[in-house]
C-alpha cells in the first residue's frame, strides 16, 4: 500500500467516523454519571461495582450520539475501520489491575479506571490524526494520579471535563495532524 493510499484511508475514516465524537460524547455522559455515583455515601467497593455497571450504557449512548452526529460505525472497504474497535478492546486487558484495586484498595479503583480510560485514548491520536486524543490521554492519566492524593472523589468529574473538551475540539474540527509523513 502506498503512502497516499494509506493517508486517504485514514482521512476517510476520520471524516466518516467524525474522529469518534460519538464515543467521546457518550464517555463524557458516562463519566458524569460515574461522578454522581462517587458522590454517594456508600463504601468505595460499592461505588466501584456501580461504576462498572454504569459503563454498560456507553455503547447505547454512543449509538444514539452517532445518529445525532451522523457518524458511520462501519466503513465498507476501509481496512483501518476495525482498528478503532480493537483499540477500544485493548483497555479490557488492564481490567485485572482494576480487580486488584477493587479487592485490595477499592477507594483507588476510580483512579485506576480513569487512568486506563485516559491511556486507551492515546492511539486514537494516530488513527484520527487528532492531537487532542494524545493530550486528553496524558491529562486524564496524570491528572487522575495527582488528584488521587487529595481529590479522589472528583476524578470522575475531571475525566468528564477533559473528555468534554476533547469532544468540543473534535466537533469544531481543528486541523488534523499528519502522522503518516
Amino acid at each position: 500500500m502506498e503512502q497516499n493510499e494509506f493517508k486517504a484511508l485514514k482521512t476517510e475514516l476520520r471524516h466518516k467516523a467524525k474522529s469518534g465524537i460519538d464515543f467521546i460524547t457518550a464517555a463524557t455522559v458516562v463519566w458524569l454519571l460515574i461522578y454522581g455515583i462517587w458522590l454517594l455515601e456508600s463504601p468505595a467497593f460499592t461505588k466501584s461495582i456501580f461504576t462498572f455497571m454504569i459503563g454498560a450504557v456507553l455503547l447505547p449512548l454512543a449509538f444514539a450520539f452517532s445518529k445525532l452526529f451522523k457518524t458511520q460505525w462501519k466503513i465498507e472497504g476501509n481496512p483501518l475501520q476495525p482498528l478503532g474497535l480493537w483499540l477500544n478492546f485493548a483497555q479490557l486487558i488492564y481490567f485485572p489491575f482494576l480487580f486488584f484495586l477493587l479487592y485490595r484498595n477499592p477507594e483507588y479503583f476510580i483512579m485506576g479506571y480513569a487512568i486506563i480510560t485516559g491511556a486507551h485514548l492515546f492511539p486514537y491520536a494516530w488513527l484520527y490524526d487528532e492531537i487532542g486524543y494524545a493530550v486528553g490521554a496524558v491529562l486524564i492519566s496524570i491528572g487522575s494520579y495527582v488528584m488521587s492524593f487529595s481529590l479522589l472523589d472528583y476524578i470522575p468529574l475531571y475525566t468528564a471535563l477533559v473528555l468534554l473538551l476533547l469532544a468540543i475540539r473534535i466537533y469544531f474540527g481543528k486541523k488534523p495532524l499528519n502522522f503518516t509523513g
